[in-house]
């Protein structure tokens, strides 16, 4: 009877320090909530980062008094992101010298490409410009609705200075180009009818170089220190 009596007395302590352990797993009402995100950086592209394909300029037999125009060539924001555009021209001969030469260029900033009859109204402004029948200012007022023009005939100090910058986007917001937007630029040259014999044969090479930066304040084209 002890035995039993003590067997049953350990099994009651037992079972009352587990409904005692048990007590202590109940806890207070909670609640939670998380948040998350992610942060991914922008592209800064223009023509999706290759080189144009067009050429500026496919011409031969240039002559005196003749105004060569170049080919259309397109700059494209493809990121999404607005940049500042750096555009400069650089240009040579082979022999002879830049002296005799004169060079203008038209170039219009658009989202919704104009129609053909653009392009060729914007040709004849800039034959204007060289023939100085017309002003910067004039050859610019008929742009169409949605299509912004720039244009110039360059100084001669800046012809024979071999490098030529055409536009900057810091400082002339034309050379902004929100992403989706478009700059078509084209290069004309013309050769003085006094340029003699020692031009005949003579080869004027160009390029157009552009460079983006982003338009944040403090941002670089990366060939500045």
């Amino acid at each position: 009877m002890k035995k039993l009596k003590k067997v049953l007395l350990t099994t009651s302590l037992s079972g009352a320090l587990i409904a005692s352990a048990g007590l202590g797993t109940y806890s207070w009402f909670t609640s939670e909530t998380n948040a998350s995100g992610e942060l991914k950086t922008g592209v800064l592209e223009i023509n999706n980062g290759e080189d144009i394909g067009e050429a500026l300029f496919e011409g031969e037999q240039f002559a005196p008094s003749q105004l060569e125009y170049g080919n259309w060539v397109s700059l494209s924001n493809t990121g999404d992101m607005d940049a500042h555009l750096k555009a400069t021209y650089h240009h040579a001969v082979d022999k002879a010298s830049l002296d005799k030469y004169a060079v203008g260029y038209m170039a219009m900033k658009y989202t919704v490409q104009p129609g053909q009859d653009v392009y060729e109204d914007s040709k004849i402004a800039l034959d204007k410009l060289f023939n100085g029948t017309t002003n910067e200012r004039a050859a610019l007022a008929n742009a169409p609705e949605g299509v912004e023009l720039s244009a110039k005939v360059l100084s001669e100090e800046e012809v024979t200075s071999g490098e030529i910058l055409l536009g900057e986007g810091s400082e002339d917001d034309f050379w902004e180009l929100e992403e989706g937007q478009y700059i078509d630029i084209m290069v004309a040259v013309k050769l003085d009818e006094s340029a003699g014999n020692e031009y005949q044969g003579v080869t004027y090479e160009a390029n157009l170089n552009v460079i983006a930066k982003q338009t944040d304040n403090g941002a670089t084209y990366g060939d500045e220190e």
